[in-house]
């Protein structure tokens, strides 16, 4: 049995955060065909969010589980974004107007936006770092467990307008805008429209194992 919701300790705190009850509906969570962590079954990707504000304790946890990811060389090339609705409105209404409209339909309801942002240079020597996307990507999957553990839930986007961002957000050229976030409590489906409602609440499904790794030699 989970222990109670507790806030989430700020930056260079040494308490440990409880883990939050889950938010994930139990017929959604992943049906995983091996043993694994229920953390990672609990972890999806809602577009429904309730109002109920993310907690600057809560954001700065998350930001921090980001922090500890591994990079190449160390070189740490993740960088965020973060527009929050109620303190900022101006800057999540900017970053909202960078999601296609599908999205934005949605995610305007979440409390708080993102933006992941790679570094595709190392800041030692400035040599291109192949790695940079790759390894954001691993910063953002450890704040999207993270999230899942403090009852939060976030959900990355693909659909956005990164020449908009870069411009809007005046981000440098040797950063590259790799995916929208949207941050916040999951809400109840019922919330969505007929077509994202029916997304929401359809059975989540992988390839199987066998169909992307390979022992020896690539296609096994």
């Amino acid at each position: 049995m989970l222990g109670p919701c507790r806030r989430a300790p700020a930056f260079r705190s040494n308490r440990r955060s409880e883990p939050c009850p889950p938010t994930t509906p139990p017929d959604h969570e992943a049906p995983a065909d091996r043993p694994i962590e229920a953390l990672l079954r609990r972890r999806w990707s809602p577009r429904s969010f309730t109002d109920q504000p993310v907690s600057a304790a809560a954001l700065e946890t998350l930001l921090e589980a980001a922090r500890w990811a591994a990079s190449c060389n160390n070189a740490q090339p993740w960088h965020y974004l973060i527009a929050r609705r109620q303190e900022d409105a101006a800057a999540f209404e900017a970053l909202l107007g960078c999601l296609t409209p599908n999205n934005q339909g949605w995610a305007k309801h979440a409390p708080v936006l993102m933006l992941s942002v790679a570094r595709t240079t190392f800041p030692a020597n400035g040599n291109p770092n192949r790695h940079g996307w790759h390894d954001t990507g691993a910063a953002s999957a450890q704040m999207a467990l993270q999230a899942a553990a403090l009852g939060l839930q976030l959900h990355q986007m693909a659909g956005f307008d990164p020449a908009r961002a870069r411009e809007v957000f005046a981000i440098p050229a040797e950063y590259d805008p790799a995916a929208a976030i949207a941050l916040g409590h999951p809400g109840s489906a019922d919330a969505l429209p007929e077509a994202l409602r029916q997304r929401e609440t359809a059975p989540r499904a992988r390839r199987p194992v066998a169909e992307f790794a390979y022992f020896g030699k690539w296609g096994g």
